[in-house]
């Protein structure tokens, strides 16, 4: 069933910090349940926590285990700002549903914050301004519409001139746009603490368990493991991130590879603000500090999907990012104390593929995909949660699956 790969190799920064073990236990034999769970990364952990909140009993299984596929590798930039830039989505999708998609994304993080502090998970989430650089996609004008765009759909954006930028930040670029709101936070802690709170409610966890065949019918979803016993759900929610099983469609979608290091220790050295810094660029590079001062730096996306070559490329990567982190600035110690790489899902539009699968009316998809992963995965818990109430999201349409 699943399309399988090497999501990640290295040494991703989160393995510097202990994060909440998450007890599982072993399938020994055929059950039932109200929803099935598939994936145990961010976007499973967030459709546990909403399934069980709506008091559904909830199985969720994985087949290497909890936070030990794509999630241990994200940088967590928590944003709301999509990878495409709202006068791009624009044109793509038109004005209306680019400005619904960039409010509902504003919307989701304000609503994953709330939660946060809700279940007082302490995964270091702290709120972080961004700042979007001008690059070679977009210069300081276009990004000058860009911010104008952005307030005109309610959404907050300054726009900074090249001196603005220099004095308060001390970037020499020709323009930027600062916003406020996003997140910075410890993306296993967030997992693992979402987990629990729906361990808590009764969830129940099996791992390793691989789903090898599904079969959906008329009141309910039949999945079959590699382990031997079956499972039983009146609902599927696939949240596999980039490992998609064959019934979903592939189109609109792609894999692609990425990199990140991470330095020492260096709080003193940080920026202001500990701004969160990517780049209207192709390739872009991001930048952001952790809570104790480390610098994250990641980028240099290329498009291929083989995990060896991808593997191979880290040391040569990895220098890449340094040189450019030297040169954003020049006083921090830019060498890689940590570096890895990772399979990185993107779309042509930028936005996340949420909903139910076309043909299977009781089994939903989940894929994050894009620069917003953890944020996206919020939307759908949202979308997925109340369909399965019987409810219908007003967004669901932005991001449904086409067949």
């Amino acid at each position: 069933m699943p399309r399988k790969l090497d999501l990640r190799g290295g040494t991703p920064v989160w393995s510097a910090y202990r994060s909440p073990a998450v007890p599982v236990a072993a399938l020994k034999g055929d059950t039932k349940t109200d929803v099935l769970v598939v994936g145990m990364g961010i976007s499973g952990a967030m459709m546990a926590e909403a399934l069980t909140r709506d008091g559904h009993s909830v199985i969720c299984i994985d087949r290497r285990g909890p936070l030990k596929g794509s999630t241990a590798a994200t940088t967590a930039l928590v944003q709301f700002e999509i990878d495409q830039p709202l006068t791009t989505l624009s044109k793509i999708i038109g004005g209306d549903a680019a400005r619904q998609a960039w409010r509902r994304s504003r919307l989701a993080l304000s609503n994953l914050q709330a939660r946060v502090r809700e279940l007082q998970i302490r995964c270091r989430s702290v709120a972080t301004p961004s700042i979007y650089l001008a690059g070679n996609r977009l210069g300081a004008s276009d990004l000058r519409r860009e911010a104008a765009a952005r307030r005109q759909a309610g959404i907050g954006a300054s726009f900074l001139t090249r001196k603005e930028l220099q004095d308060e930040f001390g970037i020499d670029r020709g323009g930027a746009i600062l916003s406020h709101g996003n997140l910075a936070l410890d993306p296993r802690k967030l997992t693992a603490g979402l987990l629990l709170t729906a361990l808590q409610r009764k969830a129940r966890f099996y791992a390793p368990a691989e789903a090898t065949a599904i079969e959906g019918h008329r009141s309910g979803v039949t999945v079959a493991t590699r382990q031997g016993p079956v499972i039983e759900a009146q609902h599927l929610v696939l949240t596999t991130g980039y490992e998609l099983a064959d019934i979903v469609p592939a189109r609109g979608h792609h894999i692609i590879s990425t990199w990140a290091i991470a330095t020492a220790r260096q709080p003193s050295k940080i920026w202001p603000l500990a701004a969160m810094i990517w780049e209207a660029s192709d390739p872009y590079l991001y930048v952001r500090a952790t809570a104790d001062g480390r610098v994250i730096c990641g980028g240099e996306d290329e498009e291929f999907t083989d995990e060896e070559r991808r593997n191979t490329l880290t040391l040569k990567k990895a220098a890449r990012l340094t040189k450019k982190l030297e040169r954003m600035f020049p006083d921090l110690d830019p060498a890689a104390r940590f570096a890895w790489s990772g399979s990185f899902g993107a779309t042509g539009t930028g936005l996340p593929i949420i909903g139910g699968v076309p043909g299977h009316p009781r089994i939903y998809s989940v894929m994050g995909y894009g620069g917003n992963g953890i944020t996206f995965s919020q939307i759908a818990s949202e979308i997925i949660s109340a369909s399965i109430a019987g409810l219908e999201d007003v967004d669901a349409e932005l991001f449904k699956l086409e067949a």
